[in-house]
C-alpha cells in the first residue's frame, strides 16, 4: 500500500526518511514552506499562518513529487494541502503567451459534486491571484458554451466533476495528454454516487507516468482498491483515526417523537441561541417540506437539494453565506464537501440511511479547529441507524429526552405547527366554542301552519256516483252468430296461419 506518515510531526519526518537521502521537515508555519513569493503573498492576503495537519504532512510530500492518499476529516485544508504545492511545481509552465497551445491542462482536480467543485475552483484562483496560471471549472447543470470558450482559451489547472468533463472529452474540448497532476478529491463520495467507471474512463485518457493524489474523509475497502489500482507507491497520510469525528464537536442523540421534531429543533435553537446551522435529511421532498414548514413557523430557512436548478443551489448557499439564511436544509448529495466557515451547528433531522454520510455531516460544522454542535433526532426505529454511526466512529452516545418547554405561540404566527392537541390548539378550540356560543343566531322566517287534511291519505267519497265508464252494467254486444253456436277454444300457436 506503500509508506505511512502518521499525525505525529516527528513520526513523519522519521517515516519519509526511507524515501529520500534526507528525512523531510514537517513545517508548522507557511511562512516555513519555500514557496514561490506569488504563492507566498496569495497565503499571507487570506490570512493563512499556521497549517492544519494534513497541510503540514502533505505538502512537502507532493512538492517531492510522490503519489498521497491522505485521510482526514473534512474541514481541514485538504483544498490547500494539495493546491498550493500543485501550483508551485506548475510555476515552471508560467507563460504569458495568448496562445491555447501554451496552456495546455497540466493538472486535474475532480470531485463529486457540483459545489464542491466550484468551491474548490474559486481556492486555486485565490492561490493562483499573483501567477500566470490559468484554472477554469466545469460542471453539469450549466450550460456547455461558457465552459467550452474557457478550455478553448487553455487553463493549467482544470476542476471539474466527472460527468461533465466526459462530456468536454467527447466534444473534443479537453485535451488531457499533458496533464502531470490529478487530485480525486472526496473520492470515497465520488464512489458512492457511482462514478467509479467515469473515473476509470478518465484515468484512462491521462498519461501513465503523472503524480496521483488521493484524499478522502474515511478509507474504505473499495478506496483502497482504487488507490491500489491508480497510484504507484502511495505514502499514506492520516491525521486522525479513520472515520473518526473531530474532537472539537460537541455531539447529542436526543429521543423525539417523529412529529415533534420540528419542535425541539426550535427549542434547540432557542436555548443556544445558534444563529445558523445546517439541518440535514434524508429525502428531496422531505427537505423541500421542511423547509416551507420552517419558514412558516418564522425562521428564515431554504432547501438545497439535488432537485434544484444549479442557479438557485447556487442563490441558496451565497444567501446562507452571507447570512440573509439562517437554516440550510439539506441532502447528503447537495451539502457534501461544502467549506461554509463558522457554522455553529449540524441538525440531523433524519438519521442517514449510510453510517458514513454521518461523519460528513458533522464535518460541515467545527472547521479548522472551531468548536461546533451535532445534534441527532432519533426515534424508535432509528436504533440500528444509530447503532451503526456508533460502531463507525467507534463512541457511545447516550440518548437523551427533551423536555418541552410549555409556551403559547405567537397568535399572529403564520402557518400552524404540526403538533397535535396541545397548548395553542387547545386554547384555539375552545375560543372557537366560546365564539360559536355567543354569536347571535342568524334569523328564520317562522314556517307556515299546516292543514292535516293534507297530510291525509285518500279516500273516495261513496256520495258520488262512478263515472259512466266504470259502470258495471254494460250494454249487450250484438251478434250476427247464434248463440247455440260454440266458439272455437283458442289454442296457441309458433306460426301464424296463412
Amino acid at each position: 500500500m506503500g509508506r505511512a506518515l502518521s499525525s505525529d510531526s516527528e513520526s513523519a519526518a522519521t517515516h519519509f526518511q526511507g524515501l529520500m537521502s534526507e528525512p523531510i521537515p514537517v513545517p508548522q508555519l507557511y511562512a516555513d514552506l519555500n514557496l514561490a513569493e506569488p504563492l507566498r503573498r496569495a497565503v499571507a492576503e487570506m490570512g493563512y499562518e499556521t497549517m492544519t495537519p494534513i497541510q503540514a504532512q502533505a505538502i512537502p510530500v507532493v512538492l517531492a513529487g510522490q503519489d498521497v492518499m491522505g485521510a482526514a476529516q473534512t474541514g481541514t485544508g485538504k483544498t490547500a494541502a494539495f493546491a498550493l504545492p500543485l501550483l508551485q511545481r506548475l510555476l515552471k509552465h508560467e507563460n504569458t503567451s495568448t496562445s491555447p497551445a501554451r496552456h495546455p491542462v497540466r493538472a486535474l482536480v475532480l470531485l463529486p459534486t457540483r459545489e464542491l467543485a466550484d468551491q474548490v475552483a474559486q481556492q486555486v484562483k485565490l492561490y493562483a491571484k499573483y501567477t500566470g496560471i490559468r484554472s477554469t471549472v466545469v460542471f453539469g447543470g450549466m450550460d456547455m458554451k461558457p465552459q467550452t470558450a474557457e478550455l478553448k482559451k487553455g487553463v493549467e489547472v482544470l476542476v471539474a466533476t466527472p460527468g461533465r468533463l466526459l462530456d468536454h472529452i467527447e466534444a473534443k474540448n479537453a485535451v488531457l495528454n499533458q496533464v502531470e497532476y490529478v487530485v480525486l478529491d472526496e473520492a470515497d463520495r465520488m464512489l458512492d454516487i457511482g462514478f467509479l467507471p467515469d473515473l476509470q474512463r478518465i484515468l484512462s485518457y491521462l498519461p501513465k507516468q503523472r503524480t496521483t493524489l488521493l484524499f478522502s474523509a474515511t478509507f474504505s475497502p473499495e478506496i483502497k482498491r482504487l488507490a491500489n489500482s491508480y497510484l504507484q507507491n502511495p505514502v499514506t497520510i492520516e491525521v486522525a483515526r479513520s472515520n473518526a469525528t473531530a474532537a472539537t464537536v460537541e455531539q447529542h442523540v436526543y429521543s423525539v417523537p417523529e412529529d415533534d421534531k420540528r419542535r425541539a429543533l426550535k427549542q434547540i435553537l432557542r436555548e443556544k441561541d445558534l444563529k445558523q446551522a445546517f439541518v440535514f435529511v434524508n429525502s428531496k421532498l422531505g427537505c423541500a417540506r421542511l423547509a416551507r414548514t420552517l419558514e412558516r413557523d418564522g425562521l428564515k430557512a431554504t432547501a438545497l437539494h439535488g432537485d434544484k436548478s444549479q442557479d438557485e443551489r447556487l442563490k441558496a448557499l451565497d444567501a446562507f453565506k452571507r447570512g440573509e439564511v439562517d437554516l440550510l436544509v439539506c441532502t447528503d448529495v447537495a451539502a457534501r464537501g461544502l467549506d461554509i466557515k463558522d457554522v455553529p451547528a449540524v441538525f440531523n433531522f433524519d438519521i442517514p440511511f449510510n453510517a458514513e454520510d454521518y461523519v460528513h455531516r458533522i464535518g460541515r460544522t467545527g472547521r479548522a479547529g472551531a468548536s461546533g454542535l451535532a445534534v441527532r433526532f432519533a426515534t424508535s426505529k432509528d436504533s440500528k441507524l444509530i447503532s451503526d454511526i456508533e460502531k463507525l466512529i467507534k463512541t457511545k452516545f447516550e440518548v437523551e429526552p427533551v423536555e418541552f418547554e410549555e409556551y403559547v405561540p405567537d397568535i399572529r404566527r403564520q402557518g400552524r405547527f404540526n403538533e397535535g392537541h396541545r397548548l395553542y390548539d387547545r386554547l384555539e378550540d375552545e375560543g372557537r366554542r366560546d365564539r360559536a356560543e355567543r354569536a347571535p343566531r342568524p334569523h328564520q322566517p317562522r314556517a307556515a301552519p299546516r292543514d292535516p287534511f293534507f297530510d291525509k291519505p285518500y279516500e273516495a267519497d261513496a256520495t258520488i256516483a262512478a263515472p259512466a265508464w266504470e259502470s258495471s252494467s254494460k250494454a249487450p254486444v250484438r251478434s250476427s252468430i247464434s248463440a247455440n253456436i260454440k266458439p272455437k277454444r283458442k289454442v296457441a300457436a309458433l306460426f301464424k296461419a296463412e
